[in-house]
């Protein structure tokens, strides 16, 4: 979760003002509030999430104590290759998470046939992954979905139409498994360099190497 801090400044002598933070990790906020209330002068303190939502100190503070049971932070990246000649595709993705105050990481990949194009496999491969993200029974989040795609990254964030009727049909199943799990995505554009692993995954599918496993890191 992200959140932004508003909050009154007073000076001892009566001056005030409003600031508002940039746009943070919610942990980080909450960290940052209690070193700022040491000075006695921070009044009228508020965290607003990204769907401007407002949250006290206190609520956000149980809000992670709830949560820290289940999947939270959690990060996807995924990749998808497409072989023109064998008309078959390789899906990877690779799913960073926290739980009982440990991280983990989930790698995996498959080989499907019948996509016709790298888009619709950049897109079977984010459906692959929050596949696996509905196996952890995560709800209720705020996840990170990053890709290189810049295709899918764009739609999904309504920056680019979508003409293609197979590709926005993908949109559409991946629009509604978040809906279903109630999951809101912020998807995040990385250069290719950035994406090896899922990339990787996704290579190693072509060359019909199962890769699945789940490890703490």
């Amino acid at each position: 979760m992200k959140v932004r801090i508003q909050f009154t400044y007073q000076t001892p002598m009566g001056a005030n003002t409003s600031f508002q933070s940039e746009e943070m990790k919610a942990l980080d906020a909450l960290l940052l509030v209690d070193d700022m209330e040491k000075t006695g002068r921070v009044k009228q303190l508020t965290f607003i999430d990204t769907q401007d939502i407002a949250w006290s100190q206190k609520e956000l503070k149980r809000y992670f104590e709830e949560i820290e049971e289940e999947p939270h932070d959690v990060y996807i990246y995924f990749d998808g290759g497409f072989d023109q000649q064998r008309k078959k595709s390789g899906l990877g993705c690779v799913i960073y998470y926290q739980q009982n105050g440990k991280s983990f990481r989930i790698r995996k990949n498959a080989t499907v046939g019948e996509l016709d194009s790298n888009n619709e496999a950049e897109y079977a491969a984010l459906h692959f992954a929050l596949k696996e993200l509905e196996s952890l029974d995560a709800q209720h989040l705020q996840i990170t979905v990053r890709g290189d795609s810049q295709v899918v990254i764009n739609q999904l964030k309504g920056e680019w139409p979508c003409y293609e009727k197979t590709l926005s049909g993908w949109a559409g199943r991946i629009e509604t498994k978040l809906t279903y799990q109630s999951i809101e995505p912020q998807y995040e554009l990385i250069p290719r360099k950035n994406n090896n692993e899922a990339d990787r995954l996704a290579t190693q599918a072509l060359e019909n190497i199962e890769i699945s496993s789940k490890k703490e890191v």
